[in-house]
């Protein structure tokens, strides 16, 4: 098993960053556009709530479209939630999203447990392009927050 943990401080109210952050639409704003992030939930999916199915594509790889459905398996209003993936490229997906205020705003910590396929395989791949791609993809969602709330990240 393999761990992501990345801390960003967003310069706003917690209100505001909860709102925005467990509002599953804006996926498609902190992804990067390679991906081509899309929901394909048929339902409202405005606001989360605890079992809500979220079901989407995503492009990581050659442009290759993925399946992916996570499920919100726990919400504590305004200090975390976590996803899970149901169906998708990860043999495991446990994904904590953090918020807790702090002077100059909120101290929002991801922290991501997961596991690949393939074995031996899995393991090559992670180390050759995985891991960076998921560096990459928080470092992106990073600095779209920094243009959204402004500049005061860890």
């Amino acid at each position: 098993m393999y761990y992501l943990e990345k801390e960003i401080l967003v310069p706003t109210d917690l209100k505001t960053c909860w709102d925005f952050f467990s509002s599953p639409r804006n996926l498609s704003v902190i992804t990067p556009d390679y991906m081509n992030f899309q929901i394909t939930s048929p339902n409202n999916i405005d606001s989360m709530y605890e079992g809500m199915m979220i079901s989407y594509t995503v492009s990581p790889l050659l442009g290759k479209k993925l399946e992916w459905i996570t499920e919100i398996t726990k919400i504590n209003e305004g200090k975390f939630f976590i996803d899970e993936q149901r169906s998708g490229p990860y043999t495991l997906w446990h994904h904590e999203h953090h918020f807790e205020e702090t002077k100059g705003g909120v101290l929002m910590k991801d922290m991501v447990f997961y596991k690949l396929p393939l074995g031996i395989l899995g393991k090559l791949a992670h180390s050759i392009f995985i891991k960076n791609q998921l560096e990459g993809i928080f470092n992106h969602r990073e600095e779209v927050i920094k243009d959204l709330f402004g500049e005061k990240t860890n």
